[in-house]
């Protein structure tokens, strides 16, 4: 393995360092984003009866901001469960930017790994076809020595920049997905919350029907 690293040159450097960055990206977020985490069971029903009661308490509240994602959403709507829903729905979405851009955090970089690899890759194959033509004006075709050390350092940095970007290029698009069903579990159960709001004013219940 050792012996394929050195043939590939000095490119196989930053195609190394974008692997071991992309692991570390990957591992990271499959402990952040499961869900039991971000969105932990039951939690919107609990808050829901929280509403309801009416007891809810600014340091019950401040707890919940700080339990998961979904209870910072949940917590912005009952922070302003007094306000009117076009204001309760408006502080949500506020703290529904906020929390997406956390759970997408490091997937931009781990795109563009994937975009850069395969470049890195090309790099290698561009200068290694360089050393085979460099070679023949010098020593001509009778040199194969020469000759296949240009062509394995093409194939191997273009083989290791593949290898780096597909499985990047996967998890991008698998964790981007994964975001998005989250997002729409999350704006389901807020929703549901600021009818539960809504149903505890009788005054904008009435005016809801």
């Amino acid at each position: 393995m050792l012996e394929i690293i050195r043939q590939g040159g000095w490119l196989m450097i930053p195609i190394i360092a974008c692997s071991a960055i992309a692991m570390g990206i990957i591992l990271e977020r499959f402990w952040t984003l499961r869900k039991q985490i971000v969105i932990p069971p039951k939690l919107g029903d609990q808050v829901q009866s929280w509403a309801l009661s009416r007891k809810l308490e600014s340091s019950h509240i401040d707890a919940l901001a700080n339990n998961s994602p979904l209870g910072q959403i949940l917590a912005a709507a009952l922070r302003n469960r007094s306000r009117s829903r076009d204001i309760i729905k408006e502080a949500v979405e506020d703290t529904g930017r906020h929390v997406v851009h956390d759970l997408e955090r490091y997937l931009n970089s781990l795109g563009t790994i994937a975009g850069v690899s395969p470049l890195l890759g090309l790099l290698g194959t561009v200068i290694g076809m360089i050393k085979v033509f460099s070679s023949i004006l010098v020593h001509g075709v009778g040199d194969a020595n020469q000759l296949a050390g240009g062509i394995s350092q093409a194939l191997i940095t273009t083989a290791a920049g593949l290898m780096v970007a597909i499985p990047a290029f996967f998890f991008y698009r698998y964790f981007t997905g994964h975001v998005e069903r989250l997002v729409v579990d999350m704006e389901q159960q807020a929703l549901a919350l600021i009818d539960t709001i809504d149903l505890g004013h009788p005054a904008r219940a009435a005016k809801r029907t």
